[in-house]
Parts: C-alpha cells; structure tokens; sequence
C-alpha cells in the first residue's frame, strides 16, 4: 500500500466518490450532490487543506483529508481530520488506521500540538479513533421538533 497525495485524475475520483462518502461518515444523515460536496470541499482546499491517498496497484482505496482549523474560544491554531473514507471493498484491511496515522505525523510535523476531529455518534471509525489516543472533547447534542 502506498499513502500519498493524489493527482489531479485522483482528486477528480475523490470528488466523485465524496456524496457516498459523506453518506457514510454521516450514518446516512446527509445526502449531497457532488456541487454541494464541491462547495464544501473547495474553501478547504484554497486554505492550505490536502488529501493523503491509500493506493495499491494504481486503484484508489481510500482517503484522508486533513488541514488547520482555529478552536471557536481559544483561537488556537490545531491539526484537523476533515474526511476519512475507505471504499466498501477495501474495509477491514487496516487502511483507515494507516491513513490515520501519516496524516497525525504530517500533522505534528507541521508544528500542531492537537489533532482534532468530528464524527456522527453510531459511526464505526469512533472506535478506531479511541483506539489512537483520541477522547471526548465536546458533545453536539439536538432535539428533534
């Protein structure tokens, strides 16, 4: 497995790929079209954001998407995870965990001191994530009317 940044043919994949995969990262919650996803994804990218891929033999398995992103009270500056996803045949193999794990070096080599980053309750990559050191830092909670 190599984990690299995508060319231009990759990140055009990726795009595609996004909708699915924010249907997934999001339990099914959000459904997007590949504008929206653009919309989203596009400010990211001009602030300095950038995608790391999992590839094996030329084919696309997965992808990371990490960046900056300032605490909301303190204003600290802190290594983000924006996007995780591996594609449905490629799960159980250890992808996510090796994405995970470049990403958080580039991260800290970068100069960050914390990485952050946002899941839906139910998803199945939170224990992966407690798994690597992550914990609870805040609680986003609703009530349906």
């Amino acid at each position: 497995m190599e984990i690299r940044k995508p060319s231009n043919t990759e990140l055009e994949e990726i795009i595609a790929l996004s909708p699915q995969a924010l249907f997934d990262g999001t339990l099914g919650g959000v459904s997007a079209s590949n504008e929206k996803v653009l919309n989203l994804i596009e400010p990211l990218l001009k602030k300095g954001c950038y995608y790391l891929i999992a590839t094996e033999n030329n084919e696309l398995m997965g992808w990371i998407l990490i960046g900056e992103n300032k605490d909301q009270f303190t204003e600290q500056l802190n290594g983000f995870i924006y996007e995780l996803f591996v594609k449905e045949s490629f799960r159980g193999r250890g992808i996510s965990k090796e994405l995970m794990n470049v990403a958080i070096e580039q991260l800290r080599q970068a100069g960050y001191s914390e990485v952050r980053l946002s899941a839906y309750v139910g998803n199945n990559a939170i224990k992966l994530y407690e798994k690597m050191g992550f914990s609870l830092r805040t609680v986003s909670m609703k009530l349906q009317l």
